[in-house]
């Protein structure tokens, strides 16, 4: 029995799949659970018509990811903290500091996207990636200075 995933499956295929299955597993738990449907011509071309909508969003997406990449890549920002004896900061610049501080810039982005391994402890210039896509990274640079 030929049938359109609607669902990712393990050891089965991916959404928008189409796998030829045992007739009963078809029949008695795919289809009824609403995982599969039926591959008739219908169906085919409905899903035809979402794979060619996914793909231009999926391009849509790609492009303003890019454009923010950019963007990021072309923007330096600055923060001030506290310092004590030496180059050693009070508290330290976290990833949500960055977050509130790319919310200032007019770049709206999750705190999560912020690949920041460890929280910055010192003065000094700093490269952070920013995963913007799944294909993209972004690399934003950071100065850290002592507060007047």
């Amino acid at each position: 029995m030929k049938l359109i995933l609607k669902e990712d499956m393990p050891n089965l295929g991916k959404a928008g799949d189409l796998v030829e299955v045992a007739r009963g597993y078809g029949r008695n738990f795919l289809v009824p659970q609403g995982k599969a449907l039926e591959a008739t011509a219908h169906h085919l071309r409905e899903l035809d018509e979402q794979k060619r909508l996914i793909i231009k969003k999926k391009t849509k997406d790609l492009e303003a990811a890019q454009k923010l990449a950019e963007q990021i890549n072309s923007l330096e920002l600055t923060l001030s903290r506290k310092v004590s004896d030496g180059e050693k900061i009070f508290g330290s610049v976290t990833s949500k500091d960055l977050a509130e501080a790319l919310a200032k810039a007019q770049i709206a982005l999750d705190r999560k996207n912020i690949l920041l391994e460890d929280p910055i402890r010192t003065l000094g210039n700093f490269e952070i990636p920013l995963k913007i896509h799944p294909e993209i990274t972004a690399q934003l640079r950071l100065k850290v200075s002592e507060e007047k």
